[in-house]
C-alpha cells in the first residue's frame, strides 16, 4: 500500500472483502453472488427468469449494443423494430419452427376480458414476424440484398434452472435477418456475420470456439448453424453467438420471392445471426475473481476511477488536480468517474474492485508535488504516469489490460481442449473433448449419452478432416473431428 494512503486512512479500518465465496471453490455459487453484490441484477422480481437490470449492468449492455450497431453500420445493415406479438396462424406457417419453439413460447389468450379469436405468442425469435412482411418489401433483384437487424427482448419459457444473464426467460437479444439473390451471396454474409461476432467478442476480451452444429442440433429450419462458444472457468461452455444459413427454406415457407434480371421469379436465400445478454454473463464469469468483477476496458461502464487521497489542510490542491485529470480524460473520450465520497481510500478501492473498474488512478499530496499520478490496474499491477503524459499513459495501460485479459482467456481455453480418439479417453480428459466421428447422428448421440456431454460441432477454426481415423462410437471410418462439452 502507498505510504500516503496508509497515513490518510489510519482513523478508519478498510472495508472487508465483499464476496463470501471463492471462484475456484464453486464457480456458479460465486457467479450468483457476484452478479448481485456488484449490483448488476436484482432477481427479486416475482416472475422467475425475468430479472431487473440494475444501472451498472445496463450501461455495460448498452456499450455492447453500441459496438454491435457500429459493426452493423459498417457492414451495411439497417435497423428495424418489429412488433412483440405474433398471430398463431403466422407462427404455425413453418412447422419446423414449431418443433423448435412450440413448447417454449408464452401464449396470449385474452385482451382484457375478451378472449381473442386467434391466440398470439410473445416472440421467441423474429423469423415468423419478419418473414411475413419481407415479401412486401422485396419485389425484384433491385431490392436485394436486404440486410436488417433489431435489438429487442425475446421470451422463452425456460423450464431449467435460470441463471442471471446466462439462462433467463426474458432475453435481451440482437438479431440480424438478411436476404440475398444467390446462395453464394448468403454464404459470404455468413462469413461477414462470423467476423462481426468475433469483433464483438474481442471487445469483451473473450476467446471463442466456432463450430458447425450437427444436423440434429441446428436451428429448426436452417441448412446449417454455426455456434460461437466461450469456455467458462468451470470448463463448461456458454453459447454466445449463432449464425444460420437458411438457403431457401424459410423463403419457400413464407413466399419471399424476387424478379430476376431475366424476368423470372425465384426464392431469396436467407441468413440470420443472433447474440444475447449471455455476452454479459460470459464477461462476468470469465474475467472476474475473488474480489469481484474485472471488466474489459473496451466495454466497462467506468474505465478509470480517480480516487483523491485526502489529508486535512491539503484538500484543495489534490481535488483541483483530480478534477483537472477527470476533465482531460473525458475530453479524450474516456469513461471516467471521480470518487469524492466521504469514505476511506480502502473502502473506495474495495468498492471499485468489486465492480471491476479496470484502472484506478490515485492522486495524493505527494503526487501533486511530483507532478504525476499513481495507478493500480484491476489485476494488481501498479505504476506512475507523468502529468504531461496522462491521457496517452492511461490509454496505454487500458490497452495493455485489454490485451492481457484476452491472452489470459486464450491460455486457459487451450488447457481445456483435449483431442482424443476413444470414448474411454474422453471420460478421463474432462472439459472439452474432440473426437473423430462418422456422419451418423446415432453415433453423435451415443457419445453425448456416454459422456453426459452436448455436441458443439465440427471445428471451423482449425482442421476438421478426420481422414484415416476411426469413429469413436461405431469404429467405422471417421469423417470429421467433433467437439463435445458440458454446456450452460
Amino acid at each position: 500500500m502507498r505510504e500516503d494512503v496508509s497515513e490518510a486512512t489510519t482513523k478508519t479500518t478498510a472495508a472487508p472483502a465483499a464476496l463470501s465465496r471463492k471462484k475456484s471453490d464453486d464457480f456458479m455459487e460465486w457467479y450468483n453472488e457476484v452478479v448481485e453484490v456488484a449490483e448488476l441484477t436484482d432477481k427479486r422480481y416475482p416472475i422467475k427468469g425475468m430479472n431487473i437490470w440494475r444501472p451498472y449492468a445496463w450501461k455495460l449492455m448498452l456499450n455492447i449494443d453500441a459496438f454491435t450497431r457500429k459493426e452493423m453500420e459498417r457492414t451495411g445493415h439497417d435497423e428495424v423494430k418489429f412488433p412483440l406479438m405474433i398471430p398463431e396462424a403466422l407462427f404455425r406457417k413453418e412447422e419446423e419452427q414449431i418443433k423448435g419453439f412450440g413448447s417454449e413460447v408464452f401464449w396470449v389468450d385474452f385482451a382484457g376480458e375478451n378472449k381473442l379469436d386467434e391466440r398470439w405468442i410473445i416472440r421467441p425469435t423474429s423469423e415468423t414476424a419478419m418473414y411475413s412482411i419481407f415479401p412486401l418489401w422485396i419485389r425484384s433483384h433491385a431490392d436485394l440484398p436486404l440486410k436488417t437487424f433489431q435489438v429487442v427482448n425475446v421470451f422463452r419459457y425456460e423450464t431449467k434452472q435460470t441463471r442471471a444473464f446466462m439462462r433467463v426467460r426474458e432475453i435481451h437479444f440482437f438479431e440480424d435477418h438478411s436476404c440475398f439473390a444467390t446462395f453464394e451471396e448468403s454464404e459470404a454474409h455468413v462469413k461477414e456475420d462470423l467476423e462481426v461476432a468475433s469483433n464483438c467478442l474481442d471487445r469483451l476480451a473473450l476467446v471463442h470456439l466456432k463450430s458447425r452444429r450437427p444436423d440434429w442440433d441446428k436451428f429448426p429450419g436452417a441448412f446449417y448453424s454455426v455456434g460461437c462458444d466461450v469456455v467458462m472457468p468451470s470448463g463448461r461452455t456458454l453459447q454466445c453467438a449463432t449464425v444460420h444459413e437458411y438457403q431457401q427454406n424459410f423463403s419457400k415457407a413464407y413466399g419471399i420471392t424476387y424478379e430476376t434480371p431475366k424476368g423470372e421469379r425465384d426464392f431469396v436465400h436467407q441468413t440470420t445471426f443472433g447474440m444475447s445478454e449471455r455476452l454479459v454473463g460470459a464477461t462476468v464469469g470469465v474475467h472476474g475473481d475473488d474480489k469481484g468483477l474485472f471488466l474489459p476496458p473496451e466495454v466497462a461502464p467506468i474505465q478509470v476511477v480517480i480516487v483523491p487521497i485526502i489529508f486535512k489542510g491539503k484538500e484543495g490542491p489534490v481535488l483541483e488536480r483530480s478534477r483537472t485529470a477527470v476533465d482531460a480524460l473525458r475530453a479524450a473520450g474516456l469513461r471516467v468517474h471521480l470518487d469524492e465520497r466521504d469514505r476511506t481510500a480502502g473502502e473506495k478501492y474495495n468498492h471499485w474492485e468489486l465492480r471491476g473498474v479496470p484502472l484506478r488512478v490515485e492522486i495524493g499530496p505527494r503526487d501533486v508535488e511530483k507532478k504525476h499520478v499513481a495507478y493500480a490496474r484491476r489485476d494488481g499491477q501498479k505504476g506512475f504516469i507523468k502529468d504531461e503524459m496522462l491521457v496517452e499513459g492511461v490509454r496505454d495501460v487500458l490497452s495493455a489490460i485489454q490485451k492481457d485479459l484476452r491472452e489470459r482467456h486464450m491460455a486457459f481455453t487451450k488447457t481445456q481442449i483435449h483431442v482424443v480418439r476413444k470414448i474411454e479417453e474422453a471420460r478421463k480428459a474432462g472439459a472439452i473433448v474432440v473426437l473423430p466421428l462418422c456422419t451418423k447422428a446415432e453415433c453423435g448421440h451415443g457419445v453425448e449419452e456416454a459422456l453426459d456431454y452436448k455436441t458443439l460441432g465440427v471445428p471451423l477454426d482449425e482442421t476438421s478432416d478426420a481422414k484415416g481415423e476411426r469413429c469413436a462410437s461405431c469404429g467405422q471410418a471417421a469423417v470429421e473431428w467433433v467437439r463435445f462439452a458440458r454446456t450452460y
